[in-house]
């Protein structure tokens, strides 16, 4: 059995272009998330896929496993399904490149959970979540919300607030930026075309929903910071300094 890391990592960021290459305590940000996955102990491997030179030059003189993927990608995960024709393995983890703080055993929890899970299981992929406290996050469109049944499986993503405020006790929980996948499950992305609710709410994992399988969701420790704007990045700079 083996299990993969793939960070996505492209330099044309429509909000912080070249964000992967930017520097934390002299070292660029994704050599940062590269190491918290190798941290997990969950991972037989850990690549960088990207479409950037820039990108592939500074792995290779980091000692960081880079693979080249095409530009044309809308998705990490279009991304890191690429990836899964170029090198062998029964179970693919996708890491965000922009949070260079994740908690190693959020990476652990959900790689532990994808292997419950064999190409004879309608549960194709794992993505983790966390509890939404934050109001203003709730009716976030940039934040997307989900629902799942008792199990944890998915029922449901919305950029919408689900469910429904009818009670105040509802808890609202959000989708989190790391994914765990079979090989079949990434197969179904290369197959297959983003479909209505996908195209609609911007959700790539809806593709995997909407072709008939399931996802299940796991809670992970939410505490590190997506580096999506410069703004972010000096945010990051000033909690190490202290």
């Amino acid at each position: 059995m083996k299990i993969i890391g793939i960070i996505p990592c492209r330099y044309q960021s429509s909000r912080f272009p070249g964000k992967s290459l930017a520097l934390i305590n002299d070292k660029p940000m994704m050599w940062h998330t590269y190491q918290r996955a190798l941290e997990s102990n969950a991972l037989d491997e850990v690549y960088i896929a990207t479409d950037d030179l820039k990108i592939k030059e500074v792995s290779d003189d980091y000692g960081l496993n880079v693979i080249m993927t095409n530009t044309k990608h809308l998705t990490g995960t279009d991304r890191v399904a690429e990836v899964s024709q170029y090198i062998d393995a029964d179970y693919y983890v996708n890491i965000q490149g922009d949070e260079p703080f994740i908690n190693p055993d959020a990476i652990k929890v959900v790689s532990d959970e994808i292997i419950r899970h064999d190409f004879l299981s309608p549960i194709k992929a794992v993505n983790a979540y966390s509890v939404l406290d934050n109001e203003s996050d709730i009716v976030d469109s940039n934040v997307v919300k989900v629902i799942t049944d008792i199990d944890s499986n998915v029922l449901a993503y919305s950029r919408y607030p689900i469910p429904y405020f009818k009670y105040d006790s509802t808890s609202h929980y959000r989708l989190l930026g790391l994914y765990a996948f079979t090989k079949e499950a990434l197969k179904i992305f290369i197959d297959n075309k983003p479909q209505n609710i996908e195209k609609s709410e911007g959700v790539e994992m809806y593709r995997i929903i909407e072709n008939g399988y399931k996802i299940k969701m796991v809670i992970v420790d939410d505490s590190s910071i997506s580096v999506d704007t410069p703004e972010d990045l000096e945010r990051v700079r000033s909690l190490i300094k202290g």
